[in-house]
């Protein structure tokens, strides 16, 4: 039996498998990243993906490596371990474990959002959650601060309490359905505080920027800017259908026979219909931007745009990782 030809060791694994510059490419991508099936992966898995990973790109191709195998290594590899630092990422932090998580926490948010109490304590528990998250997807190798850590959670969970508690007692007479979009105008007003909260050290400091080819070629502020306020308009995105679809489809269960008679099926219901959007939303509002994005040097800081000259007179375009 003739043993398959080895794999040639020049296909670039640190990019993603399919072209970025397109959504659709960036959208086979992230329903990969996000797949939370990659939570159930043993550490075993990962360690194996990760020897893969790291062989390959030493140029070691393992005997009998197939590119489909060389490819799902480097997804599981991504979805468990950190682009810039290379370690190994907290559970609930992963992009895997955005649709369960999000799919619980906003479910839960929908359905209890009649008492004070019950707001208070699932948009604490979401900011909780957000924290983690741009905690462990933060971008470069920025180390965060406990101080900055805390400053930002507080102030999230702050604003989305705020503003939660200021619309529901500003919707108390408007109808029903109204009242139900206040989980959804909190989570944005949170969103705004919290990502630039979390990246605070970026905005001051920058963002490594970088030349076509990955050669880094300084550190921006404009760069960080860019890339925070992308982030912020797909976190918003990511959330829109699941806390805009559901409460429709609940208001009208809800004047039915049948959960009036089952009253105790209203959350998973609305569990179950908030986690099917964002199957299809989590992916999709990651694409919507590249992750490696870019931007004229023209558009960087004076003293920045220097730096850039003197390394390459005729460059026109940088890049920076933009975060997730």
């Amino acid at each position: 039996q003739k043993m398959p030809p080895s794999l040639p060791a020049t296909i670039n694994i640190r990019e993603p498998r399919w072209d970025q510059s397109t959504f659709q490419g960036r959208a086979k991508h992230f329903f990969m990243v996000t797949d939370p099936r990659n939570l159930l992966l043993s550490g075993a898995t990962l360690e194996e993906a990760r020897r893969v990973v790291e062989d390959y790109r030493a140029g070691t191709v393992q005997p009998g490596l197939t590119e489909d195998q060389l490819w799902r290594a480097k997804y599981i590899y991504d979805s468990a371990f950190h682009p810039d630092t290379g370690e190994k990422m907290i559970l609930v932090g992963r992009m895997s474990a955005q649709v369960p998580m999000n799919m619980t926490i906003t479910g839960c948010m929908l359905t209890f959002y009649r008492t004070t109490p019950a707001v208070l304590f699932w948009q604490w528990v979401n900011q909780s959650f957000n924290a983690v998250v741009n905690y462990t997807n933060r971008s470069g190798d920025a180390p965060i601060t406990p101080s900055q850590l805390g400053t930002a959670y507080v102030s999230a969970t702050t604003g989305a309490v705020v503003t939660a508690l200021g619309l529901k007692s500003l919707t108390k007479h408007l109808p029903a359905l109204i009242g139900r979009y206040v989980p959804f105008a909190a989570v944005a007003a949170a969103n705004c505080i919290n990502i630039p909260l979390m990246r605070q050290r970026e905005l001051k400091v920058g963002i490594p920027v970088t030349d076509e080819n990955g050669n880094r070629l300084g550190e921006s502020t404009a760069a960080a800017q860019k890339a925070i306020f992308q982030v912020v308009v797909s976190r918003i995105g990511m959330a829109a259908p699941a806390m805009a679809i559901p409460p429709v489809i609940m208001n009208m269960l809800e004047k039915r026979a049948f959960l009036k008679r089952y009253p105790y099926l209203n959350a998973p219901l609305q569990v179950g219909l908030v986690g099917l959007c964002l199957v299809f939303a989590t992916p999709l509002c990651c694409a919507l931007f590249p992750q490696k994005s870019s931007m004229p040097v023209s558009s960087l800081e004076p003293e920045v745009q220097d730096q850039v000259r003197k390394k390459d007179p005729w460059l026109e375009t940088v890049y920076f990782n933009k975060g997730l």
